[in-house]
């Protein structure tokens, strides 16, 4: 069946009554991590609300005051999950989030004529796509689209948008000989009822699920962002259509400014600048790593004129592992324990343990504690990273206290 979504697709609201109400859990990423949540799917009589399906995500909306968080298809029907339960039999008003559902309607549209002038004009055809949250891809059939190529395109679908062409949507029974004749990669499986065609006047004939705009000029604009190498000699297009142009162009030119502001210099100069600002740094990166590793043969030499060989200990809030180990290989660890920290004093940072190999594989753990970190030794050293360097000073005094003890047995 056809559902209302896919009848009016410019419906934002809708009466209809609950078929069915079931518990359910759905899987969400939330802040980088999964979870599980419980809830329920509900099927309706109809629904405005597009279940997700050829390429294009689902819609989200509310039932009464319910928000649907997920919309899906089984079959001939659309499951919508909510966090609360509804009576079977009773009427709900559907309500669909307009401002994303006219986004997929402008996309998905903005790919069917993207595709079928990629076919017309160069031959090349599309194997699948992506509607992006931010930016959408087509999946072409050849190994590069070509800067002119490109910008043919771009001027050929914008001239499209501008002629105001309709396109119209027809309901096929599967036998009809019409079917043989438009472009399609397929049904699903479970497919059921009529064959849903989307027929870009004079442009092109696609079997689709999804919603789309009811005439190009809906679609506003089409910026075709260029191209990148895809799977198995094939070229993703990266496209952006509608308001993400608009978007775009307001995000581009507030970076715009920003760099204005940083830089001094005008847009055109943008590029320049910043290669010269990052030959700067290279030099400078590379001028104090030289200082630092002088610094760490000073400071080791300055310990090998104390009496008190036993024990060494410095923390710099500049440095690296580098650094560190410079230090202790100009020392002899086979005697000597050195502790070094770089990084905040109260905050995280690198830590080294380098001395006797017994002396380090006993104490390492412990050290690795109290600096609330991950690390691991062999051969007499011990380093790592530290969550905390704010008990550094209980890890010097227990390694002082054991290379005190140690003494003690030895004498």
């Amino acid at each position: 069946m056809a559902f209302q979504c896919q009848r009016d697709c410019y419906m934002k609201e809708f009466v209809t009554s609950v078929v069915s109400c079931c518990p359910a859990e759905l899987k969400q990423e939330v802040n980088g991590k999964k979870e599980t949540i419980k809830g329920f799917h509900i099927k309706l009589q109809d629904t405005i609300l597009f279940p997700e399906g050829g390429g294009q995500p689902d819609d989200h909306g509310f039932l009464g005051d319910v928000p649907v968080l997920r919309v899906t298809r089984q079959g001939p029907d659309a499951l919508h999950f909510v966090a609360s339960p509804l009576e079977v039999g009773q009427e709900v008003q559907v309500k669909v989030d307009w401002e994303r559902r006219f986004d997929h309607m402008q996309q998905h549209s903005g790919q069917h004529l993207i595709t079928a002038l990629a076919d017309t004009m160069f031959g090349y055809k599309t194997t699948s796509w992506e509607l992006g949250r931010q930016r959408s891809t087509i999946e072409l059939d050849t190994p590069c689209v070509k800067p002119g190529q490109l910008q043919e395109l771009e001027e050929c679908v914008n001239e499209k948008i501008r002629a105001h062409i309709p396109v119209m949507v027809q309901l096929l029974s599967i036998d009809d000989p019409a079917v043989e004749k438009v472009r399609s990669r397929g049904l699903p499986e479970d497919h059921a009822g009529p064959i849903r065609i989307i027929d870009i006047e004079g442009i092109d004939a696609n079997m689709c699920c999804g919603t789309h705009v009811s005439n190009l000029g809906h679609l506003q604009v089409i910026k075709l962002l260029g191209t990148e190498k895809g799977k198995k000699n094939k070229t993703n297009l990266i496209f952006l259509a509608g308001k993400r142009v608009l978007k775009y162009a307001e995000k581009s030119y507030n970076t715009e400014r920003s760099l204005v502001s940083l830089l001094k210099t005008g847009p055109d100069e943008h590029v320049e600048a910043v290669d010269k600002l990052q030959k700067s740094v290279k030099l400078l990166q590379k001028t104090n790593l030289g200082l630092l590793r002088d610094m760490a043969v000073l400071i080791a030499q300055s310990f090998k004129n104390d009496p008190h060989k036993d024990f060494f200990t410095f923390h710099k809030k500049e440095g690296d592992n580098e650094f560190m180990n410079i230090i202790a290989n100009e020392i002899n660890t086979e005697e000597t324990l050195v502790f070094l920290t770089v990084g905040e004093e109260k905050g995280p940072g690198l830590f080294l343990l380098a001395g006797p190999s017994e002396l380090v594989t006993e104490m390492g753990p412990q050290v690795l504690e109290l600096l609330q970190g991950k690390g691991a030794g062999k051969n007499g050293r011990f380093q790592g990273k530290a969550n905390s360097l704010a008990r550094r000073g209980e890890v010097e005094a227990l390694l002082k206290q054991r290379c005190n003890q140690r003494s003690s047995q030895e004498e």
